[in-house]
């Protein structure tokens, strides 16, 4: 799925590290996504939950705070207002880029942060947490009783969080006691959704009722049964999105068609990896790429997969034209094909294709079948060879 950076300033000018998750098909608008306490932007539950909203339409950034992953900055001075100031200047800058987010979604802090920023964000239009606390101060919990009391002391300690040590700061404690989210969430008077898990023993479920309450119409909650607080399951961070995405679409601007491009194909570099890029035809994007030993990320097909692709789905489709113009029973069609190089034959590049045809068909019409497998257009472009114009560099901008 095409990816790219985008950093971007906080408010004291630190860069902060951010990955756009580049909607696929007919484009449903931004999405900006919040991470939960400490996690970072490469937490599978933000990259899960990003990709699959990407993958219906739904373009996400996903960003490191302040201090965090990539970021610059340091967490032990940073806090949950400064969070919500990392969330205020996301969003100004995906507006800058013309990305201007009417999808604001959060996952446990985050949630909270973004339920504290959406009355900053002006192009916001709906709003969903996954797991948010009610109180902010409630992530005072996930801190060690003797890492609090030293706090008590200091003006930076090493505390532990959820098991792992990190350097925490007063005011960043003292912060999270000074919020009224009840009121800004009052305030919101923007479409509002809530996924809760039931048995969530990180962030308990009064949190969600708390907020519902809170909150004005239009607002839903939807319980994600079994799943536990960091969607750590693949299925239940996908069917979050899912539901998501779903929820969100009537809140969305109007769907608006890929951007038309200058050729069929269109390959741009993600500036991720070496041979990374982001492809663009027939209305869909994704990735290509080269495997880690050829010096790739192994991100994605390469174009000699491509290209055996191309053969593969122009042989399935010939064979199923042919097929139901005949008024044959034909169910289902598989093309597998593989392609080497081999430098005793002239030319050297051997395509092998292996057709699968399932169907109450006689032998003599499964001859037929894949004796029209050799007719196919890529087929015969392959066979024949293909005369190129010269290669045209694009006009100045």
């Amino acid at each position: 799925m095409p990816t790219r950076p985008f950093d971007f300033q906080n408010r004291e000018g630190q860069r902060l590290s951010g990955t756009l998750e580049m909607p696929e098909g007919i484009q449903r608008g931004w999405a900006l996504f919040a991470h939960c306490f400490t996690c970072g932007r490469k937490n599978l539950a933000a990259v899960r939950v990003a990709r699959t909203l990407a993958s219906v339409g739904i373009g996400v950034l996903r960003f490191d705070f302040t201090g965090l992953g990539d970021s610059e900055g340091s967490f032990a001075d940073s806090s949950f207002s400064l969070n919500v100031q990392d969330l205020v200047c996301a969003a100004a800058a995906m507006q800058a880029a013309g990305m201007a987010p009417a999808l604001l979604v959060g996952h446990s802090l985050g949630g909270a942060a973004i339920l504290a920023a959406a009355g900053s964000i002006a192009s916001a239009r709906a709003v969903a947490t996954i797991a948010a606390p009610f109180d902010v101060a409630h992530v005072l919990h996930l801190l060690d009783p003797e890492g609090l009391a030293r706090l008590q002391m200091q003006q930076q300690a090493l505390v532990q969080v959820a098991g792992r040590p990190l350097s925490v700061g007063k005011a960043f404690v003292d912060d999270l006691r000074g919020h009224d989210q009840g009121a800004r969430i009052a305030a919101l008077r923007r479409p509002l959704l809530l996924l809760h898990a039931p048995r969530d023993q990180t962030v308990d479920i009064e949190n969600a009722t708390h907020i519902f309450l809170a909150a004005r119409h239009p607002k839903s909650y939807v319980s994600l049964d079994d799943a536990d607080h960091l969607l750590s399951k693949r299925e239940d961070a996908e069917h979050a999105a899912n539901l998501i995405a779903t929820w969100a679409l009537r809140y969305l601007p109007e769907p608006s068609a890929p951007q038309a491009s200058v050729g069929d194909a269109v390959a741009e570099e993600t500036g991720l990896g070496k041979f990374q890029l982001a492809l663009r035809s027939g209305g869909s994007r994704w990735l290509a790429d080269e495997p880690e030993t050829a010096g790739g990320l192994g991100s994605g097909p390469t174009p000699y997969d491509l290209l055996a692709s191309a053969l593969a789905a122009c042989t399935t489709m010939t064979l199923r034209h042919y097929a139901d113009g005949k008024g044959w029973p034909v169910e289902r069609i598989r093309t597998a094909v593989n392609h080497r190089r081999d430098k005793d034959r002239s030319p050297p590049d051997v395509f092998s294709r292996q057709v699968a045809i399932e169907g109450a068909i006689d032998a003599g019409q499964r001859a037929q079948l894949i004796d029209i497998a050799q007719r196919c257009p890529v087929h015969r472009t392959l066979a024949q060879g293909a005369a190129f114009d010269d290669v045209m560099p694009e006009p100045p901008q």
